[in-house]
């Protein structure tokens, strides 16, 4: 339709390359896959209970509604499922100082990239249903 067209020329001039999340009522949906490094899972589960409280007041403050990550023991991949406000708000997390010390502190148990950010592979939604 012209709405689907629209919306993914408005996503690829933000960057994003794919239909890998849905605006729904104000509300953004993201799902995206990151792996964690053999033996690494139980470390991985650790350092996330919990996760610094800057952390999580700095994705709050930028219109996170919920950020919720599962572990697929079989792969070794992480799945990641976020809502958040705004592409602009959730892509400027990124531009934090409490981020850039999570992912150095992340990147000794999971494959990052030069910045230190995890390699992610955004996932495409296909089914949706909520009340």
């Amino acid at each position: 339709s012209r709405y689907v067209l629209a919306l993914d020329g408005l996503r690829k001039a933000v960057g994003m390359t794919s239909m890998s999340s849905r605006k729904t009522e104000g509300v953004i949906r993201r799902a995206f896959v990151m792996s964690v490094n053999p033996d690494q899972a139980e470390e991985y589960e650790r350092r996330h209970r919990p996760i610094w409280p800057e952390l999580e007041q700095v994705l709050l403050d930028h219109g996170v509604q919920t950020y919720s990550i599962f572990f697929l023991p079989t792969t070794n991949q992480l799945f990641a499922y976020t809502e958040y406000d705004s592409v602009e708000q959730w892509e400027s997390v990124a531009e934090t100082e409490v981020c850039k010390q999570w992912w150095q502190h992340m990147k000794d148990i999971m494959p990052t990239k030069p910045d230190s950010s995890p390699v992610t592979s955004d996932l495409k939604e296909v089914f949706h249903i909520e009340k």
